[in-house]
């Protein structure tokens, strides 16, 4: 770790700028978003697949529906991604045809970040091989809650040096870390090591993405912002099933960090409901189409 993760890990919002920036991000009109919104909020989905029973097949099926999207809804953006586990990889790479989607996929022994950390390297260097453009992957939440922060940087670095070009999304598993400072200093590592982005969660915990864990996460991504030019992504992904769900976090993101943020460069939301839901409200009707 660098002295600049010291500095900047002790500025954590304080809960009162917390519950204030809530409700500043939330001073808006109750209802949906209009369908322009909507529009954008539907290309900032990571489409996601992370099931026991995953296959060959549903996930061909998975990849089929990203293809056929324009086809039949010409005049609204697909998803920004394709997020499965990292031995689907060359299958999305195999059939997927879609133009502007990429393929993302967990790797470094997801959710748990539980094995040798070579084992790590190397499934992350063998998803980006098999055609990943991105890979989300769990910090060492063991490690971290066992205050060897250190450790958890080093490790962050050398997946980030082991998969080139591809985006690294760090997942800091909100849930089990206990407290908003613990979340702050988790992010600000995670970045402080080379994080392209940092995800609250990989939704297979108890307690996945939060408005209050989107503000703290974003407060971190301003401030590191702030003081080095450098610009990181934020990833909400856990339970967000709801176009009002995901209209939240939306609001959040450009509260804490403004409109720049406000694309699939920046921003994604990891999501397997949320793209028929807001697909329906875009249409007006019922559509089922992912």
């Amino acid at each position: 770790m660098t002295k600049l993760y010291e500095k900047l890990s002790k500025s954590c919002p304080a809960e009162s700028e917390l519950r204030q920036g809530l409700k500043n991000a939330a001073a808006i009109p109750p209802q949906l978003p209009d369908k322009h919104l909507l529009m954008n909020i539907l290309n900032l989905i990571d489409l996601t697949s992370l099931n026991a029973t995953d296959n060959k097949s549903n996930i061909i099926h998975l990849t089929g529906t990203v293809n056929s999207f324009q086809s039949r809804f010409s005049n609204i953006p697909n998803v920004a991604a394709i997020c499965v586990f990292s031995n689907f990889v060359p299958v999305v790479k195999e059939k997927l045809t879609a133009k502007n989607v990429k393929i993302a996929a967990v790797a470094g022994a997801f959710p748990y970040s539980q094995t040798f950390r070579s084992i790590k390297v190397a499934e992350c260097k063998m998803a980006v091989d098999a055609g990943a453009d991105e890979i989300d992957l769990v910090m060492p939440i063991g490690v971290f809650l066992g205050h060897d922060y250190a450790i958890v940087a080093e490790e962050i670095r050398e997946l980030k040096e082991a998969i080139g070009d591809a985006h690294l999304k760090v997942i800091v598993e909100s849930g089990l870390l206990g407290s908003n400072e613990m979340i702050f200093k988790a992010s600000m590592i995670a970045m402080d090591a080379g994080a392209d982005f940092i995800k609250t969660s990989t939704g297979k915990t108890n307690i996945s993405a939060t408005p209050e864990t989107a503000f703290i996460m974003c407060k971190a991504i301003s401030d590191f912002y702030s003081e080095t030019g450098i610009r990181v992504g934020f990833k909400a992904a856990g339970g967000i099933a709801s176009a009002t769900d995901a209209f939240t976090y939306y609001q959040i993101v450009n509260h804490c960090l403004g409109p720049e943020w406000l694309n699939n460069q920046y921003f994604r939301i990891g999501a397997s409901r949320l793209a028929n839901n807001i697909l329906s409200e875009i249409a007006g009707e019922r559509h089922d189409h992912f």
